[in-house]
């Protein structure tokens, strides 16, 4: 390369926010294709996922994080610990608002935590189609009186208007310095993972709120297959008995439309051939294992 501008540049940018703030359509705009899963259901990101986008010579790891809320369960506490870790060696930090929502409680609890973190901080006012002018640039001004962001930037994560300008942005902020995922890596997330988190979207998608927030889903077998296919077994894990039968719906249909919505995906994330299974298990207290949070790339709190 042969001058500045051209040398390679690397770094991270932290999106952080209340849920469904739209953290992860946002992520998943910006690298340009689904890295993250999405719902209306809140705190459907758990751990954090990392989507990795080039704009230019630089490459912009961006960290899809949970939801920052006020945590009452073992669980809420992990994934709010790994929504402020991330910030911890990140070059940005950008603020995700929802400006249909406006300065809620746990946006308020998120300014005055803020400042803590040394990265860049952006604010990012989402969701600006259902908000008029007038009342966007009064919202904008407001937090930034609460807080001198570096830069604020509005735009709409699913429609995808601003995004672009956004990456631009933040690529320019990143330091120089080697790529660390090759050119054509699009998330640090093994398959298998990424598997299971499609069909807990899927789950979500289907069931709305019939079924409680405690519930996940692991891949227990990834298996490649001399067609040239691959047959994956999943296990939904519920806490109650009561759950499994929601999950498997009257006659099996409910888990069918399921298997047969993540398999779709499954197989434009994987490029090949999939063969799913779908089980479902009670697992009682799943959320006081702490192998459940290894699995889910979260520290699990001792208390």
């Amino acid at each position: 390369m042969n001058n500045e501008q051209d040398a390679p540049r690397c770094g991270f940018v932290a999106l952080i926010g209340a849920p469904n703030a739209g953290k992860s359509t946002l992520i998943n705009q910006l690298v340009g294709t689904k890295v993250s899963i999405v719902s209306r259901k809140v705190q459907t990101t758990r751990g954090t996922v990392r989507g990795i986008a080039l704009e230019g010579a630089a490459q912009i790891i961006f960290v899809d994080t949970p939801g920052i809320f006020a945590p009452k369960r073992r669980l809420d506490r992990a994934m709010v610990a790994a929504a402020w870790g991330s910030t911890g060696d990140a070059e940005a930090a950008a603020l995700l608002v929802d400006a249909h929502k406006g300065i809620d409680a746990e946006v308020e609890a998120i300014l005055r935590r803020l400042p803590q973190s040394g990265a860049t901080k952006i604010l990012v006012l989402n969701k600006i189609d259902m908000v008029e002018p007038p009342k966007l640039l009064e919202l904008a001004d407001k937090l930034n009186r609460v807080f001198p962001f570096a830069d604020t930037f509005m735009i709409s994560a699913l429609r995808g208007h601003g995004a672009a300008k956004l990456r631009q942005h933040l690529g320019a902020l990143m330091p120089p310095g080697p790529w660390l995922y090759p050119e054509d890596q699009i998330s640090d997330m093994p398959l298998r993972l990424l598997a299971a988190e499609i069909t807990r979207e899927k789950i979500f998608e289907r069931l709305h709120d019939e079924l409680p927030y405690a519930s996940t889903v692991e891949t227990e077998l990834w298996k490649d297959m001399p067609d040239g296919s691959v047959r994956i077994e999943q296990t939904i894990y519920v806490m109650r008995e009561g759950h499994k039968k929601i999950v498997i719906g009257e006659g099996g249909r409910t888990i069918k439309a399921i298997g047969t919505a993540a398999r779709k995906e499954i197989i434009e994330a994987a490029d090949q051939k999939v063969h799913l299974f779908l089980f479902v298990k009670v697992r009682e207290n799943w959320g006081d294992d702490p192998e459940r949070y290894r699995e889910m790339g979260l520290e699990f709190p001792k208390s």
